[in-house]
This record gives structure tokens, C-alpha cells and sequence, in this order.
């Protein structure tokens, strides 16, 4: 369900598997924030726990949860001015309208529960990327969120004719064996220290396989690629 990463006296650095929910469920079991709280309490002195973001259902990869009242709020202002970067890995198996660039615009509630994207620019989205063939008619895509709406990257993916693999909102014909999106790498400065994590997808037959992995081992650091300067508002 989850592996720590990384444990501070201020906050943990958590891997999620794919398919577990943020919150509880009902009688489908414990959410992830219950669940890290839990492992806490019973594997150190620590009771205090406290989401600063979240992750989507369908999504694997880093989150961060602050320990204690003070660091979550310093990691509140971080993510408020932008100042945690955020890098995920996404698959599609459709031909894009853009293979690389950015998608920017509001983000409207729309039907069953999705979003869509709007052409207006009062809140925007805004995403960058860049995507890789990968063969079989499929591409990786690097993303970089400098936003942080509900659904943000599905819907970004999906407006460019490019929905994810296994995404059962925005790609609901897709049989894929997990939603492909994952992240993949975090970014910060804490109290004065940069942490960097990069956590490669554990799940997933596409993630996993040869050409995926090679590419990712081209990429390097994501925050070394010469992403465009935007101005995040």
C-alpha cells in the first residue's frame, strides 16, 4: 500500500501504490493518510500527521505528509508560492495533438465526476512536458505541474488528444492493467536544506518495461532538463 522514503523530525516521504484512495473508504478499508498515520503511531513516538498535498486514486508515487503543526504550514506556503517542484510520469497509447510544450487553462467541473478544460485564462492550469516513443504506438510523458488542480494532469493529457492508459474517468475504453500516471519526482528546500527524491514506478507491465526504463535513464534528473522559464500565475 505505501513505503516510507524518507523520515525527518518535520515530515515523511511516502511511495503509494496505485489504487489506494487518500482518504478511507468505508468499508473498502483505510485510506493512505490513515494508514501512514498508523505506521507512525505504532512505529515511533510521533502521533501527529498532516497531509499538505494529495495524490489521485489511480496514482503511485512520492507524497509528502508533514509531522508536526509548524512544518505543515511552512510546506503550506512552499506549495502556495510554488516552491515545491513536482515532475510525473504518464503513458498514452493515443497520438497527441503536441508532443511536447505547455497546456494551460481554467479548469471547469464537467459530467460524472471529470473536469475539462477551458479556453479561458482567470485560474489556469498550467502544465509542461515533454513525451518520448516508446514503440506500439505508445509515449511516455514527463510532466511538470506548476499548478495544483483536481485532476490537472488527466485532463491536460486528455486536451491533447492523448488520455492516459487505464484512466477510468478520462480513458474509460482503456484496459490497462493500472492507471499510468505516477509520481516520480520531488523537489524542495526545508528550513534551509534541498531535498531531492526521484522514485521510478514499481507497478504497472508499460512503467516496467525495458524501453520505459531506458528512457528514463536517458532523461537523468528531470529538473535538469531545460524546461522554458513560465511565469507560474
Amino acid at each position: 500500500m505505501f513505503k516510507i522514503i524518507t523520515e525527518t523530525a518535520d515530515f515523511v516521504v511516502v511511495a503509494k501504490s496505485a489504487n489506494v484512495n487518500f482518504h478511507d473508504e468505508g468499508e473498502l478499508g483505510s485510506g493512505l493518510f490513515s494508514q501512514v498515520k498508523e505506521h507512525l503511531e505504532k512505529h515511533t513516538s510521533n502521533a501527529e500527521l498532516y497531509p499538505v498535498h494529495r495524490l489521485d486514486k489511480m496514482t503511485s508515487g512520492l507524497i509528502i505528509f508533514a509531522t508536526n503543526l509548524a512544518s505543515a504550514q511552512l510546506f503550506s506556503e512552499l506549495f502556495k508560492s510554488h516552491l515545491v517542484e513536482k515532475y510525473y510520469l504518464a503513458i498514452s497509447d493515443n497520438k497527441p495533438t503536441k508532443k511536447q510544450g505547455l497546456i494551460k487553462g481554467d479548469m471547469a467541473k464537467s459530467r460524472r465526476g471529470m473536469f475539462k478544460l477551458m479556453r479561458s485564462m482567470e485560474n489556469p492550469a498550467i502544465t509542461q512536458f515533454f513525451s518520448y516513443a516508446l514503440g506500439d504506438g505508445k509515449r511516455l510523458y514527463l510532466l511538470k505541474p506548476h499548478s495544483g488542480k483536481t485532476h490537472q494532469l488527466r485532463v491536460a493529457l486528455s486536451s491533447i488528444s492523448a488520455p492516459i492508459m487505464g484512466d477510468p474517468l478520462y480513458n474509460s475504453t482503456s484496459t490497462a492493467d493500472r492507471g499510468y500516471l505516477h509520481a516520480y519526482a520531488l523537489r524542495f528546500t526545508f528550513s534551509g536544506k534541498q531535498y531531492e527524491f526521484t522514485l521510478p514506478a514499481s507497478e504497472g507491465a508499460f512503467f516496467l518495461a525495458k524501453n520505459t526504463t531506458e528512457r528514463l535513464i536517458k532523461i537523468g534528473q528531470p529538473w535538469l532538463l531545460e524546461w522554458p522559464h513560465i511565469k507560474a500565475s
